[in-house]
């Protein structure tokens, strides 16, 4: 008996020790999806200014440009993934994943070789333990996006597009994130970053309309110069959107874990404390059985 309360006590002790973990890791993502936030509501007035601008060119002018024009024939097809670096944040990185390979069955299905582009630990582990190749991979800072690797992405996924197919290059490229509703919600989502669609992050005014511009230079130009910024500031949104749904997940899944482990606590006390009480029962006859023969002799 004192065997079994021996080791209710180190399970308490051990699931307490858990416990504070899990609080303080619910902690830091709380004290960092409000920054999170705050970096997708920042971020989004420039993604709809370039958005916008890059609406009027292409609709404004007959510019056959090659990251605006719908490829004749689709044989291959590049795919940014965006998962976590980290674990314990339920099914964040799980879901992401299981949108990705439904937009893989949905390729192949169409003929289409796929060349898998990774950010973060977690995908890259899903792709090593399948032994899925993989063209590059993007780990560190998930939960806290930097710019400059969004623009490390757009370069590498832009070159490849340029690419001619014979050559490895791609006629097509989607991205996979988790798109950021609220501190319950989180989506994962597909957006087709190339060809162009033209995408704005929030619904405008019916009686908005796209600005009038006179081009210095040319067209061409012009386009030249703003789709590789719009590229990057949409993987860049879809980063944030990433993270913030990352912090947002993780939070919710410590709390989880730690109100599991409070009622596990309660349950083993309760289990130590009936093995106890029936040690305590148990010596009480002993003693009563004892002091009755030593009566009786």
């Amino acid at each position: 008996m004192a065997a079994q309360i021996r080791v209710y006590r180190q399970k308490i002790a051990s699931t307490t020790s858990t416990r504070k973990i899990f609080k303080a890791m619910e902690l830091i993502a709380t004290s960092r999806i409000g920054k999170a936030r705050s970096r997708v509501s920042a971020a989004l007035p420039y993604a709809n200014a370039i958005t916008r601008a890059v609406s009027a060119v292409s609709s404004q002018t007959e510019v056959d440009h090659p990251l605006t024009t719908e490829r004749s024939e689709v044989r291959r097809a590049a795919v940014l993934v965006l998962t976590s670096d980290r674990g314990l944040a339920g099914s964040y990185s799980a879901s992401a994943l299981k949108q990705a390979e439904g937009l893989f069955e949905v390729l192949r299905a169409d003929g289409k070789e796929i060349q898998a582009y990774v950010v973060g630990r977690k995908g890259q582990q899903y792709f090593d333990f399948r032994r899925r190749d993989y063209e590059r991979v993007w780990t560190g800072g998930t939960d806290a996006p930097e710019f400059e690797t969004a623009r490390e992405i757009g370069e590498a996924l832009l070159s490849t597009f340029l690419t001619d197919f014979e050559e490895g290059g791609v006629d097509e490229i989607h991205v996979v994130y988790t798109k950021f509703r609220s501190m319950v919600v989180q989506e994962p989502a597909v957006m087709r970053l190339l060809p162009l669609e033209v995408v704005e992050e929030q619904v405008q005014q019916p009686g908005d309309l796209l600005p009038l511009y006179e081009y210095e230079p040319a067209p061409e130009e012009v386009l030249d110069a703003l789709l590789p910024r719009y590229i990057e500031s949409r993987i860049f949104a879809a980063m944030l959107q990433s993270a913030a749904s990352e912090l947002a997940a993780r939070q919710r899944a410590m709390k989880s874990a730690g109100d599991n482990a409070t009622e596990l606590i309660k349950q083993y006390t309760r289990l130590r404390n009936t093995a106890r009480q029936a040690e305590i029962t148990q010596e009480l006859s002993e003693i009563v059985a004892g002091a009755d023969a030593l009566s009786a002799s």
